[in-house]
């Protein structure tokens, strides 16, 4: 019954693409906003989903170890240009980035902006590039550039909606929301005025939509979407486009929501680790228990369906515009928080100058360049970047390791262990601000060597006594 119904899909799809480029409308572009976070997706929980061994979204083989790194062109370098961001690759390679997610690239609407350059979510143009950021052969040259040294690349997909001037709204009214006197609206519950709302109920714009997916698959040879506002679409949409890209190549799928875990079924690869995110700056606070952490990674098992789980970050371009920069919200406990990240199951995400401790709200609608004049965050970040790419028990998904809490005495400290086969890693955390002398009970001995410092550090079947710095943090490998 699936496979009817999803071979019947397609083929609306494939009819609906044959008319668009008969009538010339194939080589139109598509537009999205997204100028402020979502406050009412960012404090909502996950929807707990039945475990499901089936295997369901197809997973690309070269994510399973992968760290991902959201690049904000704009702001990267002073010229701000697809050219301009190359130069800084060699180091993200040296770090063990693998995937390079882009904030959109795509021209940006006049109408109704906001601020002088416009926020990237209020697209002009689904299959052009921002002419403040290159051309279409820069990027490709790009592209081509990333693979050609091992990254895989991700673009920012906005489908909710477009800018009021994209190149859609002269021909395509029908395809955008309207209200009882047939004018577009911005999309509804939210403040984003310089974005029009798109009509889902359209199954034309819906297969101009996946055709301009397509397109930079296809033609730019991208390798997978972040979805913005994901859950402001039809899920059945992101499962066709799905099937649609998986045809030409093996895509990787991020959506932004941390909701329904329907939308990973078939869809989505990952999803955003609100959940965690938020309650790492509660503890940075001191209004929530660490201990608290250990039934959320232990219920990622059950809670993600088939071969998926989140995106776990300290930092993304809303946070750090919005609700301010890691200094700010995390100080010195961003330090463990960064070292629990790529050690628990799902994927780290990096923002573009978290390696240069980004310690400034960069402008939103404005150009406000990163300062690269020093890097005292990219040697932790490196080490654990790459500690993931070499340790099976690290790896994401289905590849990576159970994880095994143990008993601590102080219920900020969390002790756990990742194992897969012979691979052993063993982390200890203080998620404190105050210094700890903490009894850890273990099942059995481990013997290993701490990453950070080179320590030969055996701990004993039973309790063990560790004096621990605030914020203080161990990640020891097994001999």
């Amino acid at each position: 019954m699936m496979k009817n119904r999803r071979f019947m899909s397609k083929l609306l799809v494939c009819f609906l693409m044959l008319s668009l480029v008969l009538s010339g409308c194939a080589q139109l572009g598509q537009n999205q906003p997204s100028p402020s976070p979502s406050p009412d997706l960012a404090s909502s929980s996950p929807t707990a989903t039945p475990t499901n061994a089936e295997k369901t979204t197809p997973v690309p083989e070269w994510s399973y170890n992968a760290t991902m790194y959201e690049v904000n062109v704009r702001q990267y370098t002073r010229e701000g240009t697809f050219k301009a961001f190359e130069a800084h690759l060699p180091r993200l390679k040296e770090m063990g980035v693998k995937i390079l997610w882009f904030m959109p690239i795509y021209p940006i609407s006049v109408e109704q902006r906001k601020g002088t350059l416009g926020s990237y979510y209020a697209i002009a143009d689904y299959k052009n590039v921002n002419p403040e950021f290159g051309t279409l052969e820069d990027f490709k040259a790009l592209v081509d550039k990333c693979h050609e040294m091992g990254f895989k690349v991700m673009l920012d997909w906005v489908a909710n909606h477009t800018g009021w001037d994209n190149v859609w709204m002269k021909d395509h009214k029908d395809w955008y929301t309207q209200d009882a006197n047939g004018n577009i609206i911005y999309p509804a519950g939210t403040d984003w005025t310089d974005v029009a709302d798109l009509n889902f109920d359209n199954q034309e714009m819906r297969a101009a939509m996946i055709d301009a997916m397509s397109f930079w698959v296809r033609d730019y040879d991208v390798d997978g979407f972040r979805c913005d506002y994901a859950t402001g679409v039809p899920l059945d949409f992101w499962e066709t486009a799905r099937e649609a890209l998986e045809e030409i190549k093996p895509v990787f799928m991020l959506a932004e929501d941390d909701r329904s875990m329907a939308f990973m079924k078939y869809a989505f690869n990952v999803n955003y680790g609100w959940n965690l995110y938020h309650n790492m700056n509660k503890i940075a606070l001191g209004t929530y228990s660490p201990a608290n952490l250990v039934s959320y990674f232990t219920s990622l098992e059950t809670r993600y369906p088939g071969d998926t789980y989140p995106l776990h970050f300290i930092d993304n371009h809303d946070e750090n515009s919005w609700n301010g920069t890691v200094e700010e919200r995390l100080g010195q406990a961003q330090y463990p928080m960064l070292a629990m990240l790529f050690t628990t199951p799902g994927m780290p995400l990096i923002y573009s100058g978290q390696e240069a401790n980004l310690n400034k709200r960069l402008a939103f609608f404005e150009k406000d360049e990163i300062d690269w004049s020093s890097l005292p965050n990219k040697k932790l970040i490196s080490t654990l970047v790459k500690l993931k790419l070499d340790h099976p028990a690290l790896w994401n998904g289905d590849m990576g390791g159970t994880i095994e809490f143990m008993e601590t005495s102080d219920k900020k400290v969390l002790a756990y262990e990742r194992a897969k086969d012979d691979d052993r890693i063993f982390v200890i955390l203080n998620l404190s601000a105050k210094e700890t002398d903490a009894a850890i009970t273990l099942a059995q001995n481990f013997e290993g060597t701490e990453v950070f410092t080179n320590e030969s550090i055996a701990l004993l079947a039973g309790t063990n006594q560790l004096q621990l710095k605030p914020w203080d943090y161990k990640i020891i490998i097994k001999k």
